[in-house]
């Protein structure tokens, strides 16, 4: 049950407890006193009764009449509130006397009385009337004592209450101020939940409270951007992916449409050949070479749609073989261009889908240098890194980082489609990648999230 109820009814039912646990503390320390309070009571009233009735009587038998005088000593001492003196014989008399008196509205309930002073106490004084021995009884009676203490329970019950409800009152006021901003928090949350991303919170409440509303709001704006981001990446993809089939349409288009033409009239002119009686050697042997120059550009070209779509010996050979293959044709083409590169042997297994984003990484940075960059240097390094997420911490990494020495990026300078192809990459992979420009080149540096299997 407990589970089920709210903070604000949570708080309201434990200061209830808290408040009512302190009033009934506070009387039942009231009411454990009572007892010791009226017991002094009574031995005090008791000892000043007792010397004072010995005080009177000691002259006693000095009197004319000694019984009348003690008659009259005893009824002006009836006068007392706290005690009465009584002859030994009178004694019980004047209990049932006392006893059937009307009760007072103010004297505490009967429950109260016998917890706590549940016998009177009575002392006997003995006393000698010419040489005949009697006694007087003193016996007291606390019940102004007890009525006093009552009312000071009662009123400490009522002022207490009164209190309590007013002290609950305000708490609960101050408590639902301050909870106020939960409800808002709540539907601010339901909004985010269904996709209104714009939804914010007026942070208010307690300071704690107005920093939950505050970090929501930033939440709620982070997971805007993610969202717009990512949808601007989707739209980025199919754009992307659409200009590349366009690409290799046009490629296709424009080299595969010669090249067959070549070879239907080469293989025609061999049809024609082939019917005449006596055919010409050297014309067979024109219209045969032609058609394997053919062949062999249509080879050449079908190879480098391949290695556009995907590196030739990546998954039989390894990262570190192709690279090297890359490197070494860039090399041969470019002579005059230093070209070192460092793959440290810690980086471990990082999955196919990492090797291929690396050797796409290096290739696009190498032709970005050989294209536009005018660099007689270049440094290539793959090593192992940690990158920092704000979601799930460290996670390993490939870093890979080129470097040259050409004359770096105009200031107004845009990234070309396969940097920005690149970038879409590897942040739908959750890396990232930084396009540096300075006087001494242009740094290409890229964290790609290792993907190996377990």
């Amino acid at each position: 049950m407990w589970q089920k109820l709210s903070l604000r009814a949570r708080i309201n039912v434990l200061l209830v407890l808290v408040l009512t646990l302190g009033l009934a503390i506070n009387i039942a320390r009231l009411v454990l006193e009572a007892g010791p309070r009226v017991q002094a009571e009574d031995q005090s009233v008791i000892r000043l009764a007792r010397e004072f009735v010995e005080t009177i009587v000691a002259g006693l038998n000095d009197a004319p009449d000694p019984d009348a005088r003690l008659d009259r000593i005893v009824q002006d001492l009836s006068r007392l509130r706290h005690v009465s003196v009584t002859r030994q014989d009178d004694a019980t008399a004047k209990a049932v006397e006392r006893a059937e008196e009307v009760a007072d509205p103010r004297a505490p309930p009967a429950w109260f009385v016998a917890l706590v002073h549940p016998e009177q106490t009575s002392v006997r004084v003995p006393i000698s009337i010419r040489g005949k021995p009697q006694s007087l009884v003193i016996t007291s009676h606390p019940d102004d004592e007890m009525a006093e203490i009552w009312d000071g329970i009662v009123t400490q019950l009522e002022v207490g209450s009164a209190i309590a409800v007013a002290l609950f009152l305000v708490t609960m006021l101050v408590v639902g101020r301050a909870l106020a901003p939960l409800e808002a928090l709540s539907q601010t949350m339901a909004n985010i939940e269904a996709g209104f991303y714009d939804a914010r919170v007026e942070p208010g409440g307690s300071p704690e409270l107005a920093a939950i509303c505050a970090k929501l709001n930033h939440l709620a704006a982070t997971l805007g951007e993610a969202v717009e981001g990512k949808r601007q990446l989707a739209e980025r993809a199919v754009s992307l992916q659409d200009s590349e089939r366009k690409e290799i349409a046009r490629e296709l288009h424009d080299e595969f449409g010669p090249y067959l033409f070549a070879l239907r009239a080469h293989a025609g002119a061999l049809m024609r050949l082939s019917e005449v009686d006596d055919p010409d050697p050297a014309a067979l042997r024109k219209h045969g070479d032609a058609i394997l120059e053919q062949v062999n550009a249509l080879q050449q070209f079908t190879r480098r749609i391949l290695e556009r779509l995907r590196p030739v010996g990546l998954a039989e050979l390894g990262l570190r073989e192709a690279l090297c293959a890359l490197v070494r044709l860039w090399s041969e083409s470019h002579p005059d261009v230093e070209i070192e590169s460092s793959i440290s042997g810690a980086l471990g297994e990082t999955g196919e889908t990492a090797d291929l984003t690396i050797y796409r990484i290096v290739q696009e940075a190498l032709t970005n240098v050989f294209r536009h960059a005018g660099a007689t240097a270049v440094s290539i390094t793959i090593e192992p890194a940690e990158q920092q997420t704000g979601l799930r911490g460290s996670r390993g990494c490939a870093l890979v980082r080129v470097r040259d020495n050409g004359r770096g990026l105009q200031p107004d300078h845009k990234l070309g489609h396969g940097l920005t192809g690149m970038r879409e990459r590897i942040l739908a992979l959750g890396g990232t990648l930084s396009v540096n420009s300075g006087d001494d080149g242009v740094t290409v540096e890229a964290f790609v999230p290792k993907l190996a299997q377990p």
